[in-house]
């Protein structure tokens, strides 16, 4: 019988983080609201230590301390804890913390909660207990979607849930809602990656043996998804619930494990099945004919019963026919006939290298022979192996392993097509069996493309888990610390806990910069303030010069009313000019400060890019405004008029109404003239011209 075991079984980390806490902790005055894991064996043994599982907060005394499980709980249980005095040891999967998250966050906007899982497990439960406890529960495919109001609905799902189940949901919800449904996948990954384990190794086994609690969720899962490619899977709580009888007729059994079964249960089914199967295996002995036929490849025990020069005599078992053990096949350094004869009657194991004409027997093949059985047991188990890839042909590689030849198809070398399989001749192959196709020729059938890939999955995986994990951990305001990795012409990637982070060259300096090296170092750490956080998209926008003061900021500690700067003219509009003071700060003259005589326009007297010095008028720092003048660093000329064309336009109209005026009077109306009233006329002339 060949057994293989699935590799992701055991504790998963959000279980396993939980019963550690739970076997270390001091279990005076502790309980945990619920049992930790869907384990009897477990929740025995943290039971023996002294630690009360309770149903209900009720059953928790004030300030004793409580742990709350990976499953979760409900916002009201923390905050019923804190009214209570009671110590909170969270140890909540970070995966269901996520999930509680998003479903508190997309309540509070106002949208409504679906959640799909099973109604009485306690992960959804809890997770129903960030909505208020309002969200639709939907466990199956089949349950009936038209309940749902006509609002958006966000979708999440159990973390140990049924991917396959899930996708089902979700194409009936998108088919029927079309975009008022937005979907998180909150399935944890692990338990993806176990689902689709136990999914192939169903596909090639004859019988599955599911272990775990038989109350665990993500375990009775497991074996449905098993049911559904083998015909013969066995349920078992534990290595007690193992019938070997009923399985020891299949070739190949295969064996998966929950989340909840830690890997000790799995080694006891195991040592059962090993014990009953030599138990089987001494019981066919004793029922075979003593008088076995040799076969080549056989380990014999024979006795010695003389040795000479050429080699060592000894008789067969169960024979009282005596062969010749050549002095070459002996297992020794140097042969020394005295040696064996001093053992006559003594027991040694052979192996049987021919049978016909006569029977040839090896003492030295047995070591090399166990241990190629050991290498290809360990193979088939599944561990990696390598080897020199020797010729081609059109269906794909040979390689040899000892005695056995390797046959890699085309298909299997690497993800995608193969063309030119002559140029792996001479390279190693790194490969994992697939199938014995001859047990009687020693052919094997190989891959290293599930390699490649299960190596491009659990990387793939672990970077999930990563940004995962980094998402639970960051938000918006946060200040921290990252490490200039790269730079562009539109900013930094900065590495923040091993995730990519922008800082947008705007985002580097209040006052601009021309390149991202004229602030940041590549290689070197600088503190961040995250501005912007896209979970979905996974990218987070990070600044530096947010941390950093303002231009203006600093301002008053350098400049007051009645200072003197020298700037540069940055900008003019019709009522005055820009001055740049420094990076960040600008000044404003006002087209009335810019000179003593009046300017109809700035640019009559300065242009953009030229240096002046301008007198401080008025400071306002939180309002960011600066009042300069030029004219006043400059003396003020005599008898100068500040009038437009306009205003002195409008002067000479009225002088010369008012002349008019006076003209027209009678002379005995005129009580005083001036010759500058009449452009130089004297009365005499008026007179004579009236």
């Amino acid at each position: 019988m060949e057994i293989i075991v699935a590799n992701s079984g055991g504790f998963c980390r959000g279980v396993k983080r939980a019963v550690d806490t739970a076997m270390s902790i001091d279990p005076e005055n502790t309980y945990i609201f619920g049992e930790i894991i869907h384990n009897p064996e477990v929740v025995q043994k943290i039971t023996e230590r002294g630690i009360v599982t309770v149903g209900r907060l009720d059953d928790v005394p004030q300030g004793a301390t409580l742990i709350i499980r990976s499953h979760g709980v409900g916002k009201a249980i923390y905050e019923e804890c804190a009214r209570r005095n009671i110590k909170v040891v969270d140890c909540t999967c970070e995966f269901v913390r996520r999930t509680q998250k998003i479903i508190s966050e997309q309540y509070a906007s106002g949208k409504t909660i679906v959640i799909v899982g099973e109604k009485t497990h306690p992960e959804v439960i809890g997770l129903n207990g960030w909505c208020d406890n309002t969200a639709f529960i939907f466990s199956s495919p089949e349950e009936d979607f038209s309940i749902l109001p006509q609002k958006e609905c966000v979708i999440v799902a159990q973390t140990t849930y049924s991917k396959e189940n899930f996708e089902k949901i979700i194409k009936i919800l998108n088919d029927t809602r079309g975009k008022t449904v937005e979907v998180f996948q909150t399935i944890c990954y692990t338990t993806i990656g176990r689902q689709n384990e136990a999914s192939e190794l169903a596909k090639k086994c004859d019988a599955m043996l599911v272990i775990g609690g038989l109350n665990s969720s993500n375990t009775n899962k497991l074996y449905d998804i098993c049911a559904k490619h083998c015909k013969n899977v066995f349920r078992l709580g534990s290595a007690a619930d193992l019938k070997y009888k009923t399985i020891k007729g299949y070739k190949k059994v295969g064996i998966v494990t929950g989340a909840s079964t830690p890997n000790a249960q799995t080694q006891e089914v195991l040592m059962e099945m090993e014990t009953e199967a030599k138990a089987t295996m001494e019981e066919v002995v004793a029922n075979m004919d003593n008088q076995q036929k040799f076969r080549k490849g056989q380990l014999i025990t024979a006795t010695i019963s003389s040795a000479d020069d050429t080699g060592v005599a000894v008789l067969l078992p169960n024979t009282k026919k005596e062969v010749m053990l050549d002095k070459n096949e002996v297992d020794c350094e140097v042969y020394n006939k005295d040696e064996f004869n001093a053992k006559t009657g003594e027991e040694i194991e052979l192996m049987v290298v021919a049978v016909s004409p006569r029977v040839v027997l090896s003492q030295k093949l047995i070591k090399q022979v166990k241990e190629e059985e050991a290498m290809i047991a360990e193979i088939q188990a599944g561990k990696e192996f390598e080897v020199v890839c020797s010729g081609s042909n059109k269906g794909g590689l040979t390689a040899q392993l000892g005695s056995y030849m390797i046959f890699v198809p085309a298909r299997e070398i690497r993800s995608g097509f193969v063309k030119e399989l002559e140029k792996y001749v001479g390279k190693k192959l790194r490969l994992r069996m697939l199938e014995i196709k001859n047990e009687r020729r020693k052919e094997i059938i190989a891959s290293q493309r599930v390699i490649i890939e299960e190596e491009k999955a659990a990387k793939e995986a672990a970077k999930a888990a990563k940004e995962a994990e980094f998402f639970a951990s960051i938000k918006v305001d946060d200040v921290v610390e990252g490490k200039v990795e790269r730079v562009t012409s539109f900013g930094a990637f900065v590495s923040v806990n091993g995730f990519d982070c922008l800082a947008h060259v705007s985002d580097l300096s209040w006052t601009g910069v021309k390149a991202v090296t004229d602030v940041l170092e590549i290689g070197k750490k600088y503190e961040f303030k995250v501005l912007k956080i896209d979970e979905e998209a996974k990218k987070v926008s990070i600044g530096y010069k947010q941390l950093q003061p303002q231009p203006w900021e600093l301002a008053a500690d350098k400049y007051a009313e009645g200072d003197v700067i020298h700037g540069k003219v940055v900008r003019i509009v019709p009522f005055g000019a820009f001055v740049e003071v420094e990076k960040g700060i600008d000044g404003l003259v006002h087209v009335s400060q810019i000179s003593h005589e009046f300017l109809e326009n700035p640019t009559t007297v300065l242009t953009i890019g030229q240096e002046i010095d301008a007198k401080i008028l008025k400071l306002d720092c939180e309002e960011r405004k600066m009042t300069l003048s030029i004219k006043a660093l400059e003396p003020k000329p005599e008898n100068v008029e500040r009038k437009s064309k306009a205003q002195k336009a409008e002067d000479g109209e009225g002088k010369e109404k008012t002349r008019k005026a006076k003209a027209a009077k009678p002379v005995d109306e005129v009580t005083e003239w001036s010759e500058s009233d009449n452009g130089g006329a004297s009365i005499a002339d008026l007179l004579n011209l009236k």
